[in-house]
């Protein structure tokens, strides 16, 4: 696919339509050893729906997508579970989901109630700050942040990613999928910086929370969390503009833009400069990991 001049079209031309599309972050995807049972922590503990569930059998998988809210509107989990596979490598490249959530008190005792989940940082303030938070695993060691934040549309509010050198990391969502930079923060005592990228503010939103360790530049991604799926009104100049931009920061097409196979929807899919894996697809539901 030709991209920039080679299409006749200024470079500039190209890395406009990222800030003119409407995008959303859509959902993210990863793969789990027992589907019912994370079905059942996610919507016992945390409150979650399900949204709808599909298995494949001439594939040999299942599907189930969880969430806050219509997937129209709000952003999902896809749970796979690929048959007779019980345990994944999570890595130490993905960090975790966040929930947002009036009592995060109240929340943390319903857990503790469960069998199905456990609290592994009690509830209470930021070290230096007033915001209330705690951390829980899936079954599956898929770790959860409960922040306390008031009444939102968009609970699940943070997917967060490890990255090797930040502003270029920065650049490439705001160039590539024309995020924009919504909080960055530095925290040397811990040695780390944070970046909030997203399409509106933190507490409307789900967000991708981009960290970095002081002089970690390489992770371990395992092979349990796949991807992060954003909507578009056009697969095919977000691929233009993600290719040109991919030459100047790093990063891979895996998936030319076009139709997909049996579904009424075109994507098209690529990694960023640190590997991980990001569909970009027309605004309409669909399920594939490939």
């Amino acid at each position: 696919m030709a991209t920039g001049s080679e299409a006749g079209k200024p470079a500039e031309v190209v890395l406009e339509w990222p800030k003119q599309d409407k995008k959303r972050m859509l959902h993210a995807v990863y793969r789990v050893g027992d589907l019912d049972r994370t079905i059942k922590c996610y919507t016992e503990c945390f409150g979650m729906k399900l949204l709808r569930k599909r298995d494949v059998p001439e594939e040999k998988y299942t599907n189930a997508f969880l969430g806050f809210g219509p997937e129209d509107s709000n952003f999902a989990l896809e749970l796979t579970y690929n048959y007779g596979v019980d345990k994944y490598d999570i890595g130490a490249g993905f960090g975790h989901f966040a929930i947002a959530h009036e009592d995060v008190y109240k929340l943390a005792e319903t857990i503790k109630s469960s069998s199905c989940c456990k609290i592994t940082r009690e509830p209470g303030p930021v070290k230096g700050g007033s915001t209330v938070i705690a951390f829980a695993p899936d079954p599956d060691g898929y770790m959860f942040e409960l922040i306390q934040r008031g009444p939102t549309p968009e609970p699940l509010c943070q997917v967060m990613l490890r990255v090797g050198e930040l502003d270029r990391s920065i650049m490439f969502y705001e160039k590539a999928l024309g995020m924009k930079l919504l909080r960055k923060k530095d925290v040397p005592q811990y040695k780390y910086t944070i970046a909030m990228m997203g399409y509106a503010e933190e507490d409307k939103t789900t967000v991708l929370e981009l960290t970095y360790n002081y002089g970690v530049t390489e992770y371990n991604k395992g092979n349990a969390y796949a991807q992060v799926a954003i909507g578009t009104d056009d697969v095919y100049k977000s691929a233009e503009a993600v290719e040109l931009v991919t030459k100047e920061l790093g990063g891979k097409i895996l998936r030319q833009p076009g139709p997909l196979p049996g579904l009424n929807t075109k994507i098209t899919s690529f990694l960023d400069p640190d590997g991980w894996k990001v569909f970009v697809h027309s605004f309409r539901v669909y399920s594939w990991i490939g």
